[in-house]
């Protein structure tokens, strides 16, 4: 157990990227049918999550002009200072915990402790809810998602105590749906990356074998030629078109999430249209955005917004480590088309397009240099990067089964990501015991309704209900019968194909 280490490069950049109008903190909510006690959500985080030790060090900033913040062992640690025990005002019905949400995306953590935070919330509904917010210098969403699940049991029997080291979770956080996209480019990337970190070794081998320092000298060569035409295009991309999700920032924001919807309705729609359930959700996402603008009046013709997504880069050999280790991935999305099945292509081709791009690798070495950065320079890049794009989107698969916290069974998760860049709109996406929703954190003096986002959701969500339906009504099996001619059946359910000539028959 170390005292102390320095946070690394890219920890530092998420660090120093904390400003007033726009807090650097990733934040979930967990909600329940039945009440939870306060004792035995401490007893259950003293036994599971401070056996990360970064929940209990606190950052300090370095004693010299130059160097990176440090984690320190907090010898004054009391795991009370980090918990909350509120309760909701009557009538405690989602509204009212969706302004509390608000308040706790609105207040820094305090850092002359550890950086995050637990609050129990009474009186919601008939049961409970629990937040967890931490800063991004310790962890991404990924890693902050794994801590999450390290507090859950797959029954409602499992005792609160543990004997492991480190918990164990139920469930691995699966990536971002992009993830396995950019795999060729990150694994190529993060050669290059260890190769760059190793130059004396590296010149050592030349000299005693002198074929093997050619091929990867070659190999440095292909690497560092994409990842210049990805910086450069990256650079020149020009800023996003204004609208209502853009401006000057605020200290307020707010939080909102949609009722879960389920996840079988977007897989049935994905085998019905052909696409996959990542574009399914992107697209719906596009639409709610595009139904939200044309209610603000702002002329959705051939409009495009750009997102960043995060993509996790984090090797499986290192998914119990916390701190940063994604990169982000510039997606531009079809906001101007008005055809659901004709959008979801669109972002489709779109996606193919960055298909093994290097841009998420490019974009995590980015960070890291800023980490290293005066925080003037680091403030000015980031400002003409988040000039770029609209907001950051994160689509986070979670477990397909029902998980249990201190033996209450979780009702449903929702998180949000901070908005890096001075961006003000970010949009989650998350699925959890076959249920998808949506979640939405805007800069309340830009978008003071993010609730008539959501109902954009759910009339896009309808639309594809209506279009299943329509489509299931009037395709015709696509297979030939044995004398060559085309089959008059109708199709089955969720298939091209009729009952008898099914693929598998």
């Amino acid at each position: 157990m170390a005292k102390s280490f320095p946070l690394n490069n890219v920890d530092t950049a998420w660090y120093h990227m904390e400003d007033p109008t726009n807090l650097m903190m990733v934040t979930s909510v967990v909600l329940f049918k039945e009440p939870l006690e306060f004792d035995t959500l401490k007893t259950l985080l003293s036994s599971r999550l401070l056996k990360y030790d970064r929940f209990n060090m606190k950052v300090v900033e370095s004693r010299l002009p130059v160097g990176n913040p440090r984690w320190e062992w907090d010898s004054n640690f009391d795991l009370e200072a980090h918990l909350q025990h509120v309760a909701l005002p009557a009538p405690g019905n989602k509204k009212a915990l969706q302004e509390f949400a608000s308040h706790l995306l609105s207040t820094p953590l305090d850092f002359s402790k550890s950086p995050w935070q637990v609050t129990l919330v009474d009186n919601y509904e008939q049961g409970a809810a629990v937040f967890f917010r931490f800063h991004h210098c310790m962890a991404d969403g990924i890693a902050g998602v794994k801590v999450l699940f390290d507090l859950t049991d797959t029954s409602p029997d499992a005792p609160l105590e543990r004997e492991q080291d480190r918990p164990q979770s139920p469930h691995k956080p699966a990536d971002n749906p992009l993830t396995s996209l950019f795999k060729p480019a990150a694994d190529a990337l993060n050669l290059g990356r260890k190769v760059a970190g190793t130059v004396f070794q590296e010149s050592m081998e030349a000299l005693f074998n002198p074929a093997q320092a050619a091929e990867k000298a070659q190999n440095m060569a292909a690497i560092a030629a994409r990842g210049a035409t990805t910086t450069g295009r990256l650079l020149l991309l020009p800023p996003d078109p204004p609208t209502p999700f853009k401006g000057k920032l605020g200290v307020q924001k707010c939080a909102v999430w949609t009722d879960p919807v389920p996840l079988a309705t977007i897989k049935q729609a994905s085998r019905v249209l052909g696409g996959k359930i990542n574009d399914i959700l992107l697209s719906a996402m596009a639409g709610a955005l595009r139904r939200y603008l044309i209610g603000r009046s702002v002329d959705v013709t051939d409009l495009n917004l750009r997102a960043a997504v995060p993509v996790n880069l984090r090797p499986h050999a290192r998914a119990d480590e916390l701190g940063n280790e994604f990169g982000l991935v510039i997606l531009s999305l079809p906001v101007g088309m008005a055809d659901p099945v004709e959008r979801m292509n669109e972002l489709k081709r779109r996606m193919d397009a960055i298909k093994g791009s290097p841009e998420a690798l490019i974009t995590f070495g980015i960070l890291g240099i800023l980490g290293t950065s005066p925080t003037q320079i680091a403030d000015q890049f980031m400002n003409i990067m988040g000039s770029k794009a609209t907001a950051v989107a994160s689509n986070v698969p979670g477990p397909p089964e029902a998980l249990y916290f201190a033996g209450k069974k979780l009702d449903n998760i929702m998180f949000w990501v901070p908005q890096s860049g001075r961006l003000g709109l970010g949009i989650s996406i998350f699925s959890y015991d076959g249920k998808v929703t949506l979640g939405v954190a805007t800069d309340k003096g830009l978008v003071p309704d993010p609730e008539n986002i959501l109902q954009g959701f759910y009339d896009e969500y309808e639309a594809l209900v209506a279009l299943i339906q329509q489509v299931q009504e009037t395709v015709y099996c696509q297979a030939l019968t044995k004398t060559g001619r085309p089959c008059k059946n109708k199709a089955a359910a969720d298939s091209l194909y009729c009952h008898v000539h099914q693929p598998n028959q």
